[in-house]
Parts: structure tokens; C-alpha cells; sequence
């Protein structure tokens, strides 16, 4: 069920909504009766993102009849950028319009519908939104909201931190009873393909054996029902290593002292459990859109690669997994601009219908462009800095924009020859196993916004190892004993959901606008850390990698990446707003330990 709450400052849309499957003249039931419940939270606010939640209850004697709907109608102030709500079918024709076959027993609620939208920058004033659910056998019933229009703050914001860990969900990473108990929705037990509920088994942190998390992999976890994902397919994800279960390998949750100083952030600050990858594969695509909001080959109307394989145009088509046969000659593996012959990528065109398991796949160097985040940072005399372990990994986003790696040297030797990684004070930091990081931070030197990618062993991905939290602490705390947490908000989140089963249910954008069939994936968790962070907090506001983007856009007034196009940040589900007030009192910093034994509930 999607939840929203209230938080932050509102503006609200007028809104019309007439019957879908009723008419003046339909059988009513006096014994079933709807009620609408209403609630909006985000920035409702000039250049902001506002969401809205309806949910529809039978608060009658008797089970509806026939199909029920909802349609609004917003004023020109809003640009709708997604709707949609598990079990309901929308479009948006002029107004919007969702509906619904299944009936509704007494005393029960469908599945609330969620709806997020672009505010205009001239919109002011108070707002009326008034919404009516009818058909079903029952009168319609009306509710309204009035909200005047509020503002962005920014300037106490000034550096923005985006740690990027591996391959986790929820449910497998924070089964903290904490968090539980706060509200989190954090589920300890699934369900298979067959219909068979399965408990999570605990596991360590650091595994011999990894799981798939290909696109592929997400359809078969997804298990889509028409309108819906079933979230019943975790039991055919593919296991690979030394140590593998004999069955539902997806099926567990992470016990492990290791994990304390995560627990501990979360648990301080602010954590969410809406939280969403945009793309729906692997690692290679999630880090485009963590930097650009979009893993598209090209941009329309630009130059573009040379897709023997593929139409004349290509912009229709995104990346949705890690490359495959990129090993150089000396077996080292390099990914985007840097990457050999060999490799081929697969790639779906997103303008088909979901669920889209259909490929066509980008041989040799994949080396795109279109415009990131960074651009816009530039443009606006605005620093950023970019540390990652190794020049080729798929983790590694700037080494897939063509206008920042600038590929120069042999094919089978290339490097990265663009300012932006070689230039004496490079953007683009390759520390290797290092900790250029810290000692920047330390040293006085945090740009405004910085991506951090750790080494595989400090990433959180299984088969690698254990040192992702006590690394992310470190990160967390060289900023808070700095100069600089005053003015830090540290995003940490997961790149994509590695292949564990997690049972919330992924909005999918199946309809206009801006349908994509490579979005949303699975989720994954996000700890908000600044003073100004909601304390001991737990947020269920819809958000996704574009949410970041967002995010930082807003803190710094920059515009959209690529507004004419719409990248994520353009779509985004929401904009991070429910995690943090910047008119509370300052948070005072306490040093993360890395060391207690916390192992989960």
C-alpha cells in the first residue's frame, strides 16, 4: 500500500474528479459507502515537487459493486510527472484518470493512488483541491484541501554528499527493531512464486556468493500481474559463488555486528522506506542516473553511437545492465568510454510496453552523451568533486559521458584524458584503496556536492567483503568533526537491490507522463544525515535517484538537468523534503562507534 504523510510547506491543485464505471442513472447501494482520505507532503512551493495521496475505504455494510474511479483535473500551475497507485490504471487525457474492476469489501481500502507534481515558478496564492471517488454501487463522496503556496528555503545547505553503497534492499540490510518500531516498513518474512510464505534467514554481511540483479532478474522478482507487481519471484533470482543456499537465496536478511554504525545512523536520523532505484538492473546504469538521471544512449538529436543493431534513432533507448566481455588483454575489466571491443551492453527501448524483456545490445566502447549534473554545476560556478576506487568500474559514472572522459591512447589501453580527471586538481579522483576523501575533508577541502564510490570491499556488495559500514562512518564522521557539518546533508543510499527479495512493490511508469519501461526498480534504503535532519526519524515519502538530483538542485537553485527531454530529476517521485527542516535547531554531531555488536532484530 502507498503511504504518504503530511510534512513541509503545501500548495495544493484544484482538482475535479467524476465517476469512472457510474452514472446518474447506475444502481446505487445505500450499504456501501465511500470515504476519500487526502494527504499531500513535498515542497509545495515555486520550482518544487508536491505528492499527493488518495485513498479510497468501504466504510459500508455491504462489498461494492462494478468498477469504481477517480479523475482530476489540475490547474496549468502543475505538470504532472507520475501517478499511479498498485491495482489502478491511470491515464492522463487532459485530466487524469484512474480506475479499477476489483470490488471492495466492508471495512477495507484499496491501494492508495499517488500522484507527484512539477510546481510551476509563478504559482502563488491558496489552492483548492478537491477530489471525488464514485461508481462502485455507492454515491459519490467528495473531499477538499486548501493550502497556500509555500517557498524552497535554501543557503543552509551548502555541501551536498552522496555516498553510493552496493546491492541492498531494506529488508535484507535494516531488520532493526528500532527502526520497526518507529514505524519502518520492514518486512522479515515473503512469499514465493508457488504462493509459499518463507521466512528470512539471517546471513553475514560478507558472503562468498552474490546474486543476479540484471534486468531480467528484476521482471522475474517483480512477478507483474497486469497492474501490479506481485513481489512473489525472489525464489527464481540466480545465485552464483561458493556457499549458495539450496533454495531462496533471495530470502535473507543481513545479522552482523558489522552492520552497527548503519543501524546507528539510521536509527539517529533520518531513514526511508520509500526509497526507489529509478532504473530496474544493475550497477552501470543506477550510477548514470545517480549523476545524470537517465542511462540513455544519446540524447535525441545528438550525435550519437553506431548502433548497427538498432533504428536511426537512439534516444529511445537506455542501458539497463552491467557490461558483459569487457576484460582488456591483460584481464583487467573497464567499463563506458574505456571499455574494449569485446564488450556489449544490453539495452532496452523504453518506449515499448512494460513488463519489456526484450534487448538489443551496444558493442564496444559504450561512451555516451548527454548532459549530468555536473554540467549544470559548472555552468554555475559551483564545485563537485567525484572519488571512486578504479577508472573502469561500472561504478564509476563519469567514465561513460564522452564530454568528461575524453578517451585518448590506444583502444585496448585508453584512459580517460579529459580536465575533469586530469587536470591538477582533478574532479574526477581515482583513490584506488585510498582515502583521498578524508583527507580532503580534513584538510579544509569539501566541494559543494560529492559523489564518494567505495572499493569493492567497502561497497556492501556480496562476495566482496565487510567493510562498507565502518567506511561509511568514516566518511560520516570526518564531515560531522569538521568545520563543515553545519552546512552538510550526507546522502547515503545503494545503488540497486542485488537481487534480495524486498516486498514492497515498485511503482512502474506504464503511462504517459514520461512512460519508460525501465523504471521503477526494487527499493532500496536512504539515510539522510545533517543537523538538520529530522531526528529519529523514519519517512515514508516516495523518492527515488532522481529524488536526489532533485534534492540537490533545489539546494542550490540549479536548473533541471535536461528539462526539455526530462531526465529522472524532471520526474522525480519526490524531492527528499520529508527528511529534513532546515528551521529546526541545529543537530549536534556524535561520532558513529564502528565497533558495538548490534545484530538486528
Amino acid at each position: 500500500m502507498i503511504r504518504l504523510k503530511l510534512g513541509l510547506t503545501f500548495l495544493l491543485a484544484a482538482i475535479t474528479l467524476t465517476a469512472c464505471g457510474s452514472s446518474g442513472n447506475s444502481a446505487h447501494s445505500p450499504a456501501v459507502v465511500w470515504n476519500l482520505a487526502m494527504s499531500q507532503t513535498g515542497n509545495f512551493a515555486p520550482n518544487g515537487v508536491g505528492q499527493y495521496s488518495l485513498t479510497v475505504s468501504n466504510t459500508g455494510t455491504a462489498t461494492s459493486i462494478g468498477p469504481a474511479g477517480v479523475t482530476e483535473t489540475l490547474p496549468s500551475l502543475f505538470a504532472i510527472s507520475s501517478i499511479g497507485g498498485s491495482g489502478w490504471t491511470c491515464s492522463i487525457s487532459g485530466r487524469v484518470t484512474c480506475t479499477r474492476s476489483d470490488t471492495l469489501a466492508p471495512g477495507t481500502t484499496y491501494p492508495a493512488i499517488y500522484l507527484s507534481v512539477n510546481i510551476a515558478p509563478l504559482a502563488s496564492g491558496t489552492l483548492s483541491n478537491n477530489a471525488t471517488v464514485s461508481g462502485g454501487g455507492a454515491d459519490s463522496v467528495s473531499a477538499s484541501l486548501q493550502t497556500p503556496i509555500g517557498s524552497i528555503q535554501t543557503g543552509k545547505i551548502q555541501h551536498v554528499v552522496i555516498v553510493v553503497q552496493e546491492n541492498r534492499t531494506p529488508d535484507n540490510l535494516f531488520q532493526d527493531s528500532t527502526l520497526v518500531t518507529r514505524g519502518a516498513d520492514i518486512q522479515n518474512y515473503g512469499y514465493t512464486s508457488s504462493g509459499a510464505k518463507v521466512s528470512l534467514t539471517a546471513t553475514s554481511l560478507a558472503t562468498d556468493y552474490s546474486l543476479a540483479n540484471t534486468h531480467t532478474t528484476f521482471l522475474g522478482a517483480c512477478a507483474w500481474g497486469g497492474t501490479a507487481c506481485a513481489m512473489n519471484g525472489a525464489n527464481n533470482v540466480q545465485c552464483s559463488g561458493t556457499g549458495c543456499p539450496s533454495d531462496n537465496a533471495a530470502y535473507q536478511y543481513v545479522q552482523d555486528a558489522a552492520v552497527a554504525p548503519y543501524y546507528t545512523m539510521a536509527e539517529s536520523y533520518a531513514f526511508g522506506d520509500r526509497v526507489f532505484q529509478t532504473n530496474e538492473g544493475s550497477s552501470f546504469p543506477s550510477h548514470q542516473y545517480l549523476i545524470s538521471g537517465t542511462s540513455a544512449v544519446c540524447v535525441a538529436g545528438a550525435q550519437c553511437p553506431i548502433l548497427a543493431n538498432l533504428a536511426t534513432s537512439t534516444s529511445n533507448y537506455f542501458v539497463s545492465d552491467d557490461p558483459t566481455s569487457n576484460a582488456r588483454g591483460d584481464g583487467s575489466f573497464w567499463s563506458g568510454c574505456l571499455a574494449p571491443a569485446s564488450s556489449f551492453l544490453n539495452l532496452i527501448d523504453t518506449s515499448q510496453a512494460f513488463p519489456n524483456s526484450s534487448y538489443s545490445q551496444l558493442l564496444g566502447p559504450e561512451c555516451f552523451e548527454h548532459p549530468t549534473l555536473t554540467d549544470d554545476l559548472d555552468a554555475y560556478g559551483l564545485s563537485w568533486r567525484y572519488y571512486a576506487a578504479d577508472a573502469g568500474s561500472p561504478a564509476t559514472a563519469p567514465n561513460a559521458i564522452a564530454h568528461m572522459c575524453q578517451p585518448t591512447g590506444d583502444p585496448s589501453s585508453s584512459t580517460c584524458g579529459g580536465a575533469d580527471w586530469t587536470a591538477a586538481n582533478p574532479k574526477v579522483v581515482i583513490e584506488g584503496s585510498g582515502t583521498q576523501v578524508l583527507t580532503d575533508i580534513q584538510n579544509g577541502n569539501l566541494a559543494a556536492v560529492t559523489w564518494v564510490i567505495p572499493s569493492d570491499e567497502n561497497s556492501d556488495q556480496p562476495g566482496t567483503g565487510d567493510g562498507g559500514p565502518a567506511w561509511v562512518a568514516s566518511i560520516v564522521n570526518a564531515v560531522g568533526e569538521s568545520q563543515f557539518w553545519s552546512s552538510t546533508a550526507i546522502l547515503v543510499t545503494w545503488d540497486n537491490w542485488g537481487g534480495w527479495y524486498d516486498h514492497v512493490a515498485p511503482l512502474i511508469r506504464t503511462s504517459a507522463p514520461y512512460a519508460n519501461s525501465n523504471t521503477y526498480g526494487l527499493r532500496v534504503p536512504l539515510i539522510f544525515i545533517s543537523p538538520y535532519a529530522k531526528p529519529q526519524f523514519v519517512s515514508h515519502q516516495y523518492n527515488d535517484f532522481g529524488s536526489i538530483l532533485r534534492f540537490t538542485e533545489e539546494m542550490f537553485v540549479l536548473p533541471q538537468v535536461n528539462p526539455k527531454v526530462g531526465y529522472a530529476d524532471t520526474y522525480a517521485l519526490g524531492d527528499l523534503s520529508d527528511f529534513y527542516d532546515l528551521s529546526q535547531t541545529p543537530l549536534a554531531f556524535t561520532p558513529i562507534a564502528s565497533g558495538q555488536s548490534r545484530t538486528g532484530r
